[in-house]
C-alpha cells in the first residue's frame, strides 16, 4: 500500500533555466551518440497569393448589396491588408539587411585601416631596431679595428722601445 502511495505522489516541480535545460539536452545526446540528430528546416517565409488581376464580383456602394456580400468584402479586404503588409514587411527587412551589410563592411574596413596601421607601425620599429643593431654591430667592429690598430702600434712602440732601450745598453 505503501508503495502505491509513494509512486502516486506527485514530484515536486523543479524550474529549470534555460542553460540547465540545454545541460540536460546535451547529456541525452552524448549518452546515445550513435543516434543521428535531426535538424529542423529553417521556417520558409509566409507568400502571400498575389491578388488576382479580374474581380469579377466587383461590390458598389448602391444599395442592395445581399448580407453575404459584407463577409466576401471583408474577406478581401484582410487579404489585401495582409498582401501589403507583408510588402511592407519584406522591404523593412531588405531596408535592415542592407544596413547591416553595410555596418559590417564599415567594420571591416575600420578593421583593416587599424591594421594596417598598426602593421606600419610594426615594421617601422622592426627596421629601427635592426638599423640600430647594424650601427651597434658597426660600432664594435669599428671599435675593434681601432683597438686592434692603436694596440698593434702601441704594441709596435713598446717594441721600438725595447729595441732602443737595448742598443743604448750596448752603447754603455
Amino acid at each position: 500500500m505503501e508503495e502505491n502511495k509513494s509512486n502516486t505522489e506527485k514530484k515536486p516541480f523543479i524550474h529549470f533555466t534555460e542553460s540547465d535545460v540545454q545541460r540536460r539536452r546535451l547529456d541525452k545526446l552524448m549518452n546515445n551518440i550513435d543516434k543521428l540528430v535531426e535538424i529542423p528546416d529553417r521556417k520558409k517565409e509566409k507568400k502571400t497569393i498575389n491578388p488576382p488581376e479580374f474581380v469579377r464580383n466587383v461590390m458598389g456602394s448602391s444599395a442592395g448589396a445581399g448580407s453575404g456580400e459584407f463577409h466576401v468584402y471583408r474577406y478581401l479586404r484582410r487579404k489585401e491588408y495582409a498582401r501589403l503588409n507583408f510588402i511592407e514587411k519584406q522591404a523593412r527587412n531588405e531596408e535592415l539587411d542592407k544596413a547591416y551589410h553595410q555596418k559590417i563592411e564599415e567594420n571591416q574596413r575600420k578593421a583593416e585601416e587599424a591594421t594596417s596601421k598598426k602593421r606600419a607601425k610594426r615594421l617601422k620599429k622592426k627596421e629601427k631596431a635592426k638599423k640600430r643593431r647594424q650601427e651597434q654591430a658597426s660600432r664594435t667592429n669599428k671599435s675593434k679595428n681601432d683597438c686592434d690598430d692603436s694596440c698593434q702600434n702601441s704594441d709596435n712602440d713598446e717594441d721600438d722601445q725595447d729595441d732602443e732601450d737595448k742598443s743604448n745598453e750596448n752603447k754603455y
